[in-house]
């Protein structure tokens, strides 16, 4: 079982990855507050608990000992007892202003953990500090919110094969908090402490600009995007230029599945045997999973569902690096353009977007 008995546990935002996440805590005795601004969410989830599914059996269950809080309710968690931990678990934009409205009820020995894609330990550090926040990367998890308290999983476990929650300090010790973080998610799947928290973090954004964007363009599956010629060397791209930009930041990037991100970098220059090999592995990773051909990343998810996207937290994050240490980024720039045009409605979405 996880270190953390006796401590309390919010969930600030328990969309796809935040409600897997905490109702996997629940499940295993954790004391867990589910937060979220989506009213029949948490209604649902109080009428008939969390619905979790997964690609086998023992993954599907149904949570029904979390405890629930509208986000517009926060206010009567005063005169309680704080949080020893928050999860910040919502979209990038929404970040400072969660933390701000949860900070009040956060211990003073507490801190927080950045659950998210992108880039936002530093955004909670201004409202905390940064002595106060941990960053967790989730790799290969593919989760879905797909209805009001019905989340399921679409990727197979980790297990031995790859890690998928990689925890960390921005200061790159492994601290007590840290290997305590790292109990509590091995009971859910894979999971190792990290000393490179922004090195990861880089490479994470790196595979999601290289899908989440696409994706919402496009309205293929990752499958699909995979198996479009065009659609893939575009993707090969925006992985080359994103791992440039991080290498000129310093940071030093991790293996991306099973490929290098050199192999991804000489890829994208050209390099016609490298080229080859990475086309190979991408028209063939989604081979094992029986869910490939309905998988879509979070972006794709939530322009399905006209919710706006963190294009600009993600590929704008890249464009905006790229200038700071003079890296060109003209395929991301494109993407980014490409997403808002199809969010604002002013083109569909389409393989001819990008090119497929």
């Amino acid at each position: 079982m996880a270190t953390v008995k006796n401590k309390r546990i919010a969930m600030m935002g328990t969309g796809a990855l935040g409600g897997y996440v905490g109702g996997y805590f629940a499940h295993n005795g954790e004391d867990v507050t589910l937060i979220d601004f989506w009213p029949e969410h948490i209604e649902t989830i109080r009428a008939q608990g969390l619905d979790l599914d997964g690609v086998t059996d023992p993954e599907k269950f149904v949570v029904k000992t979390a405890k629930t809080l509208h986000y517009k309710d926060l206010d009567t968690l005063k005169g309680q007892p704080p949080f020893d931990i928050v999860f910040i678990s919502v979209k990038s934009y929404d970040t400072e202003r969660v933390t701000k409205a949860i900070a009040p009820y956060l211990a003073k020995d507490g801190y927080a953990v950045s659950l998210q894609n992108c880039w936002n330990e530093d955004t909670i550090a201004g409202v905390l500090g940064a002595e106060r926040v941990v960053g967790t990367i989730a790799s290969v998890i593919s989760v879905e919110l797909y209805a009001p308290g019905r989340i399921r999983r679409m990727a197979e476990k980790g297990g031995d094969k790859h890690t998928v929650f990689r925890v960390g300090e921005i200061h790159g010790r492994i601290t007590d908090r840290v290997t305590e973080l790292v109990n509590m998610f091995s009971l859910i799947d894979s999971a190792k402490a990290t000393p490179n928290l922004q090195g990861e973090r880089w490479t994470k954004l790196t595979q999601n600009g290289m899908s989440n964007g696409i994706c919402a363009a496009t309205g293929l599956t990752g499958h699909d995007c995979d198996n479009n010629d065009a659609i893939r060397r575009f993707a090969i791209a925006v992985a080359g230029e994103s791992i440039r930009v991080g290498k000129a930041l310093g940071l030093k990037l991790e293996k991306m599945g099973k490929l290098m991100p050199e192999q991804l970098e000489q890829a994208s220059a050209g390099d016609p045997a490298v080229l080859a090999e990475v086309e190979h592995f991408m028209k063939n990773r989604k081979a094992a999973n029986p869910r490939a051909n309905i998988q879509r990343p979070s972006m794709a998810q939530d322009m399905a569902k006209g919710r706006k996207t963190e294009i600009e937290f993600m590929n704008g994050l890249i464009v905006r690096k790229g200038k700071e240490v003079g890296v060109p980024t003209p395929a991301n720039e494109k993407l980014v353009q490409a997403v808002l045009s199809v969010e604002g409605g002013k083109i569909k979405p389409s393989a001819s977007v990008l090119g497929g």
